[in-house]
């Protein structure tokens, strides 16, 4: 299971609360803009295609702009992503 849902949306900044079982993984994107994933419970990993980040609740990461990247639940996880309202996304095909 895998779940976007979003949360508040300012003048600026617009939040998303991602859910994920484990093993679960969100697809493979890039960015425009930089944003923030703070992870709020359980654990995931950010992979980029260097390197990867093991996060885990209270842990908080700036994903940069146009670095490709995947999202997978390492435990069942929730974290909130904080983005600019103008962020594009490009998904892997």
């Amino acid at each position: 299971m895998r779940r976007v849902t979003p949360l508040e949306s300012g003048a600026l900044l617009e939040t998303k609360l991602m859910e994920g079982s484990s093993g679960s993984s969100f697809p493979k994107h890039r960015a425009s803009i930089e944003s923030v994933l703070v992870v709020i419970a359980g654990r995931c990993i950010i992979r980029f295609s260097e390197v990867e980040h093991a996060l885990e609740a209270g842990d908080s990461f700036v994903v940069p702009a146009d670095d490709w990247h995947q999202i997978t639940a390492d435990s069942e996880f929730k974290a909130v992503h904080v983005m600019p309202k103008e962020i594009e996304f490009v998904f892997s095909t």
